[in-house]
């Protein structure tokens, strides 16, 4: 803990785990775009979906370097930064690339065919299946606005009343099910 936390008087850390866990994964990442990071490159990609397991979704073209990329290694990391001053996650894991028409149906919005000029039957399109093994937040307890008052206060009056929470991320039975399946 360092000396900033250590000042702060209300409780500021806090793992999660399994469907906790989940929960934080869904409510962070859900219609939010991230930097997905391989182990040569990184690139924004917008989620498509987040489902119950905590799995991420992404649609992406078959040729593009990112699904080259994890091919070659399919160890990556996913970054989210949701507003200027919250909703921060960092998510280690592994991707799989799938081609399966019914998840391209359900993912496929019309705005994508600026992409996929062919439309949702794109040959190109490709799916990217994000399993995470671990992970790291930090977020607000309150919403940006009560952060924010606490900021000014405990600057007015001198006192850490900091509004942040982090902690790490895990989600072993998800990591069970990928590892039985995968």
């Amino acid at each position: 803990m360092n000396s900033i936390d250590k000042n702060q008087a209300e409780k500021n850390y806090q793992d999660l785990n399994n469907d906790d866990s989940i929960n934080k994964i869904i409510d962070l990442a859900q219609d939010q775009t991230c930097f997905l990071c391989t182990s040569k490159g990184g690139r924004p990609m917008t989620v498509q979906k987040v489902d119950k397991e905590g799995s991420i979704w992404f649609l992406s073209s078959n040729d593009s370097n990112q699904n080259k990329e994890i091919g070659e290694n399919n160890v990556i990391n996913l970054y989210f930064q949701g507003s200027k001053h919250s909703d921060f996650m960092h998510l280690y894991g592994t991707a799989q690339i799938l081609e399966d028409k019914s998840i391209i149906k359900e993912l496929w919005n019309p705005i994508f065919k600026t992409w996929f000029t062919e439309g949702e039957n794109d040959p190109r399109i490709s799916i990217i299946k994000f399993t995470t093994d671990n992970g790291h937040y930090w977020d607000t307890k309150h919403g940006n606005f009560i952060a924010g008052i606490k900021i000014l206060i405990g600057a007015s009056i001198g006192t850490t009343l900091d509004d942040s929470i982090q902690g790490k991320l895990k989600n072993e039975t998800q990591r069970k099910t990928h590892i039985s399946h995968g």
